[in-house]
């Protein structure tokens, strides 16, 4: 748990101990060589603080919460935007943001200017928060500006492929249960993850996760993993599979840390979390 001021609890901080730095085996490796028991903990490897960035402050979205790692002493870190869905605020990402900034990232886990707003319009705003997290922030020389990624749910899925196809030059990017009226991003060379919900009511994996993930050309980096037994709101709660699939995949993409193609490549079997997943592999 985060505690005022923008640091973590005692207790947080005595379970989130600062990464054990490892031998390198590219410049953006951050972190100890990746297991199974790390991505699945309910926190990364990393001691993580927030600073709250008011809509004053701020054009072109509703400004939000930024997680990032107390230590610089890897060097630099991924920025990672992160957009709620329609009708929703950051707080329902606050999980999955901080749990990804946990891993050596800086996330920003944003407001929309109006919980109406569409997917195209969120797409826009999460470059906008980008742009004001490398450029203006506090924390922006934390921040590599050249690897940078983004997620969002529902609409902010949608938003996400919206970002994705406008900025290509984004390392990364991970709708999830993503909803959006458009259909075919033929467009995405971005590295996407879509990840779906098998018994998803509101954004029927059929009409969209299937068609968007199968829209993308196969020469882009591209995975579809469906959640087994899971609705529209899986992204909103801790969720071990959705954290240890998307942490994996911007580790991959953002750092192009190849260590962690073994979560990835081959790609996971179902079971009783993932009623399906396909994807190009190998990325290596």
């Amino acid at each position: 748990m985060l505690g005022t001021g923008g640091t973590l609890a005692p207790a947080a901080q005595a379970a989130a101990a600062p990464a054990t730095q490892t031998a390198a085996l590219g410049p953006y490796d951050r972190g100890p060589n990746p297991t199974n028991a790390i991505l699945e903990a309910a926190r990364g490897p990393f001691a993580i603080a927030d600073t709250t960035v008011s809509s004053l402050q701020v054009t072109g979205f509703g400004g939000g919460t930024i997680y990032y790692p107390t230590s610089t002493s890897e060097g630099t870190f991924g920025g990672i935007a992160v957009s709620p869905g329609y009708t929703a605020s950051r707080s329902t990402m606050a999980s999955f943001a901080s749990r990804l900034a946990s891993h050596g990232f800086v996330v920003f886990n944003i407001d929309t200017l109006t919980r109406s707003d569409q997917p195209a319009s969120r797409g826009r705003q999460l470059l906008a928060a980008l742009d004001y997290l490398t450029q203006r922030s506090s924390v922006a020389s934390r921040v590599d500006a050249n690897r940078l990624g983004v997620a969002g749910h529902s609409m902010g899925g949608g938003g996400t492929l919206s970002a994705a196809n406008s900025r290509p030059q984004l390392q990364a990017a991970i709708p999830l249960t993503p909803w959006h009226t458009t259909k075919s991003w033929t467009g995405v060379r971005v590295p996407t993850m879509v990840i779906g919900a098998e018994n998803d009511a509101i954004a029927s994996v059929n009409s969209h996760a299937k068609p968007f993930y199968n829209s993308i050309p196969a020469s882009s980096e591209k995975a579809y993993l469906e959640l087994n037994n899971a609705g529209h709101t899986a992204p909103n709660t801790s969720n071990t599979t959705i954290a240890k699939y998307s942490v994996a995949w911007m580790k991959r993409f953002v750092d192009d840390d190849v260590r962690y193609d073994q979560f990835l490549c081959p790609v996971p079997s179902t079971s009783t979390t993932i009623s399906a997943y396909q994807g190009t592999c190998p990325h290596s």
